[in-house]
């Protein structure tokens, strides 16, 4: 299935975190917090302005980004876990 964002909204897909933490222990799956890292998959046009412009997203297609917690929606697509969020949500790129 492909999506393709409407508006501001951004998919991104989650960065599995390590398994294992620095000293070696490994860290079980209900003792893992979920990433606030991911790629992003796809982006939508971008926003309207009060002008009635369309203000173009600064994310692109294949940047890693950090996201807010609790942000966006989550969805599943041919059985992986993806997020939905506005580009609000996107705390940075990292480069």
């Amino acid at each position: 299935m492909k999506l393709k964002p409407l508006n501001d909204r951004v998919l991104v897909k989650r960065l599995e975190t390590e398994e294992k933490t620095a000293g070696g222990i490994y860290i079980p799956d209900s003792a893992k917090e979920k990433p606030m890292k991911g790629e992003v998959v796809a982006v939508g046009p971008g926003k309207l302005d009060e002008a009635g412009k369309r203000v173009e997203t600064t994310v692109k297609a294949g940047d890693l980004v950090l996201f807010a917690k609790y942000a966006g929606t989550e969805i599943s697509i041919d059985g992986e876990e993806h997020l939905v969020m506005r580009e609000d949500d996107i705390l940075a790129i990292v480069e």
